[in-house]
């Protein structure tokens, strides 16, 4: 009895030992440099299993064996406790490269998820902006929120793996409604409109029409102070909304017959202001118009630089339009050659 006793005692420590082995043989795999080398990121799918996400960091080169990774996260829960245990989640991660198997671990658990983002520029229309974020990856869902012309803030807007196109453009929304009442409420005085609304419909005329940035505050006095003046806008921009309603550029100059056409945008034929927006202005344009340039221009015209040249007369605009057709001619000269 005592013989077999023995062997019983000396069965369990071999198997002890070989337990003890296999569990530090695990723990060596489990905390060693990983297979990965390069940075890569990985996406965790919402709901996705211990087994499943062991399987999606094996796909992705990060760990070598599944099992020890699920075994050791197992194992890390129990030693843990219940009062303390944490769960992985979902999203995507960036996993650095030889990352460990419980490295990966403790990203999926406390890492930072990616910052993904989506640049939107000035001047875009909101067609033209929903078919960005309808193509921006890593964003789900459909779009069902109601937005206009003019309605969004051009920006870069960052976001997470699997959040929801839905939830950029109310951001884009919220932030473009929240620009228009704070510029609002620092306009200054003798505008020629009376709602943040109608700031905004001159405010994408500017943003369409001037060269660059600088410029914006000298192009809305132009446009204000022809609407003091009872003066038509006569803003080519305008017209070419008129054609494509927000699909997106015309894509040729504007044809003289388009100019004599009357639409609701074409401000050579209509007093006053287009009825929406033309497009998505920038902050700096909506400043512009609510903080516009001293100065009693009426007029300006390309100067062949990317900018403008301004004019107070007519007489001195037409000057300032014969040298930008000479300009024209030279350069289609030179294209030829």
């Amino acid at each position: 009895m005592l013989k077999f006793l023995g062997r019983v005692v000396g069965l369990l420590f071999v198997l002890g030992l070989l337990a003890g082995g296999l569990l530090a043989w695990g723990y060596a795999r489990y905390t060693q440099k990983g297979p990965l080398e390069t940075d890569t990121n990985v996406v965790i799918p919402e709901g996705a299993s211990v087994a499943q996400i062991a399987a999606a960091l094996t796909t992705a080169g990060v760990i070598e064996d599944p099992m020890i990774f699920e075994n050791f996260h197992k194992l890390e829960l129990w030693i843990a406790g219940p009062d303390d245990r944490v769960q992985m989640r979902f999203g995507e991660f960036a996993m650095p490269a030889e990352v460990s198997a419980q490295g990966a671990r403790q990203i999926l658990i406390d890492g930072p998820q990616v910052q993904r983002r989506l640049t939107v520029p000035e001047g875009l229309t909101t067609e033209q902006i929903l078919r960005l974020v309808n193509g921006a990856e890593g964003l789900e869902g459909e779009l069902s929120v109601a937005v206009a012309e003019g309605d969004l803030l051009p920006e870069t807007y960052f976001y997470s793996y699997g959040d929801s196109r839905e939830s950029i453009v109310v951001r884009m929304r919220d932030d473009m409604a929240g620009v228009l009442d704070e510029l609002w409420q620092q306009r200054a005085e003798g505008l020629p409109f009376e709602t943040p609304e109608e700031a905004l419909v001159l405010a994408s005329v500017v943003q369409e029409e001037a060269g660059n940035l600088q410029e914006m505050p000298r192009v809305a006095a132009v446009f204000i102070n022809r609407l003091n003046r009872d003066m038509r806008l006569q803003a080519d921009a305008t017209v070419e909304y008129g054609i494509t309603l927000g699909a997106g550029p015309l894509g040729r100059g504007l044809l003289r017959s388009e100019l004599e056409t009357e639409t609701a945008y074409n401000t050579y034929m209509i007093d006053g202001l287009p009825p929406t927006p033309i497009a998505n202005p920038g902050r700096e344009a909506i400043e512009a118009v609510l903080q516009p340039a001293q100065s009693e221009d009426l007029y300006f015209v390309a100067d062949g630089t990317g900018g403008h040249v301004f004019a107070r007369t007519l007489e001195e605009h037409e000057r300032n339009v014969a040298r930008w057709r000479e300009i024209e001619a030279q350069s289609q000269e030179d294209g030829g050659d």
